[in-house]
C-alpha cells in the first residue's frame, strides 16, 4: 500500500477549503484517508499565521514510514522546513517567444 500526503477538498463551493490527509493512493480525493495532519485554506491571506497548519509531528512520522507527499504539500512541508524543498522550472517552453519574434527582438536591439 503506498501512502500519499495530499490534500482532500471540503467548504461550499467557491469557498475550498482543504484537510490535509495520509492516504493510500488508490483512494479518491475526498474519499477514505487514514489520518488528518494538517489544514489549508487559501481564501486566508498569504501571510495569515491560520493559512497552513500542520502536525509536525504527525508528517515526521508518516514520512520516515514511506508516505510520498503531492507537489502541492510537497511544497508547504519544503516551507515548513520538514522536506527538502522541491525545485520547479518556472520557464514554461510553450510560452516562449517563436523563432521570428527573437529574430525580431535580436534586430530591435542591435539597432
Amino acid at each position: 500500500m503506498s501512502l500519499k500526503i495530499r490534500l482532500s477538498r471540503a467548504g461550499a463551493k467557491k469557498r475550498p477549503y482543504y484537510h490535509i490527509v495520509i492516504a493510500d493512493s488508490r483512494s479518491p480525493r475526498d474519499g477514505r484517508f487514514i489520518e488528518k495532519v494538517g489544514a489549508y485554506n487559501p481564501m486566508l491571506p498569504s501571510d495569515h499565521a491560520d493559512r497552513i497548519r500542520l502536525n509536525d509531528e504527525r508528517i515526521k512520522h508518516w514520512l520516515s514510514n514511506g508516505a510520498q507527499a503531492t507537489d502541492r504539500v510537497a511544497r508547504f512541508l519544503g516551507n515548513a522546513g520538514l522536506m527538502e524543498k522541491p525545485v520547479y522550472n518556472e520557464q514554461p517552453k510553450q510560452s516562449a517567444p517563436k523563432k521570428r519574434a527573437q529574430e525580431r527582438a535580436a534586430a530591435k536591439a542591435a539597432a
